[in-house]
């Protein structure tokens, strides 16, 4: 059987004003995340769907790639229109992104 390949952009290619959903857990989120990003948990994506734009292009990262691919996946069967970040947040970062955070000290992926 054939599977179609799973749309993908690098981190430096996600628009600034581009949807990004990041599927990471809290404690990944709290350590660092990209501005103006939406934190939708790989495990809450399904109850959460409702919350993701249907008229507009998503970006979902994770921290390499693998959760995102997945969720990336769920969402395109639901018929919205999806791109996995190749290389999420370590990608963004390698590709001087900015990162926040919303507790004390620097932001940083872990």
């Amino acid at each position: 059987m054939f599977y179609a390949q799973l749309p993908a952009v690098d981190a430096a290619q996600v628009p600034a004003d581009g949807y990004l959903l990041d599927v990471r857990e809290h404690d990944e989120w709290d350590a660092g995340h990209a501005e103006g990003a939406v934190h939708i948990p790989m495990g809450e994506v399904v109850a959460r769907i409702g919350e993701v734009p249907a008229d507009r292009r998503v970006h979902v990262v994770c921290r390499v790639g693998g959760r995102s691919a997945q969720v990336a996946q769920y969402l395109i069967a639901q018929g919205l229109d999806v791109v996995n970040v190749d290389g999420g947040m370590l990608g963004w970062e390698a590709a001087g992104r900015p990162l926040v955070t919303d507790g004390a000290g620097p932001a940083q992926v872990i």
